[in-house]
């Protein structure tokens, strides 16, 4: 389908307007944030919020567990995107889903606040991290929590590549593996393979600001390993092993420059053996879950991924 109408309506406030721009004309900030409002200001679910500090390899790792307010029949930890440099427990992303998810599928969701890489922290120790969080969860203090049913593993973007990851060191550590994996518009491929001749076409004509040219992904790359060349097979993982994961649900969104991974990673899973059930935010741009509910899309892939975690 065409870009989302309520998105497509608004594109003009966008031309001229970068990320740089942005940072440095106040005309420009305030177009891109008109741009970004949501049809509405939907309220956070009323669900259970705790902030808390558990220990992990490289220091302290702060967490937020969302509760449904009813015995949670099942678990989710979520995992926030940002190009492994950016994002916290606060983005939509983070906080808005896991509220979203916790009463949508009756669930506890546990957000982690895994270390961001910088010029002093690369990969692995955002794995690290998560690989801690979910032995905390599964194994340690916080299993006294976990309901008897499902518990999940997850995240957008770059946090889905960094479940993924966590997921096949968990299985070949043999340690408690999740039992399902729902995986936002994962970018787990470097090069990340091309769009379809159709695709490219359609989102040609899309703002600069919300593509991901190729050198936005090498730098993201970059930031995450340090290097180009020579990249562990897991840190994009799309390049490992992917036999004996969990069942797999991918969304992916229309109009995004890192769909194509998503997609090929579908391919692989299902020739791996695992299942995998996909799903199309039509008219989407890339992070359509930092957006609100209000936005239709974004309330359907939030009932898709609580139908998955429900499942």
């Amino acid at each position: 389908m065409p870009l989302d109408p309520f998105l497509a309506a608004k594109t003009r406030l966008l031309d001229g307007v970068t990320w740089e721009t942005a940072y440095r004309d106040p005309d420009h900030m305030a177009r891109l944030t008109e741009f970004l409002a949501d049809p509405a200001e939907s309220a956070v679910p009323d669900v259970s919020i705790e902030n808390r500090l558990i220990p992990g390899p490289h220091g302290d790792i702060s967490i937020r567990i969302y509760g449904s307010g009813s015995a949670a029949r099942r678990a989710l930890m979520w995992l926030h995107g940002g190009g492994f440099t950016g994002g916290d427990l606060d983005m939509p992303e983070a906080h808005r889903v896991s509220a979203e998810l916790a009463a949508r599928a009756d669930a506890l969701v546990v957000s982690v606040g895994y270390r961001l890489a910088t010029e002093t922290v690369r990969y692995p120790v955002p794995v690290d991290d998560v690989r801690a969080a979910w032995l905390w969860l599964t194994e340690g203090e916080g299993r006294a929590m976990l309901p008897s049913e499902t518990v999940a593993l997850g995240g957008a973007s770059a946090g889905a590549a960094l479940a993924l990851t966590a997921a096949i060191r968990l299985r070949d550590q043999g340690r408690r593996r999740p039992d399902r994996l729902l995986l936002a518009y994962p970018f787990v491929h470097f090069p990340v393979p091309a769009l379809s001749g159709e695709t490219a076409a359609e989102m040609s004509g899309l703002s600069p600001i919300l593509r991901s040219p190729p050198a936005n992904i090498e730098g993201m790359v970059r930031g995450y390993v340090g290097r180009l060349a020579g990249l562990p097979s897991d840190a994009l993982p799309g390049a490992a092993l992917l036999t004996r994961l969990a069942p797999t649900a991918i969304v992916v969104a229309e109009y995004d420059d890192l769909r194509p991974s998503g997609e090929l990673l579908a391919v692989q899973l299902e020739e791996s053996g695992v299942p995998v059930q996909k799903y199309l935010a039509a008219g989407m741009v890339h992070g359509h879950l930092n957006r609100d509910p209000s936005l239709a899309e974004v309330d359907r892939t939030l009932d898709f991924l609580a139908a998955v975690l429900a499942g």
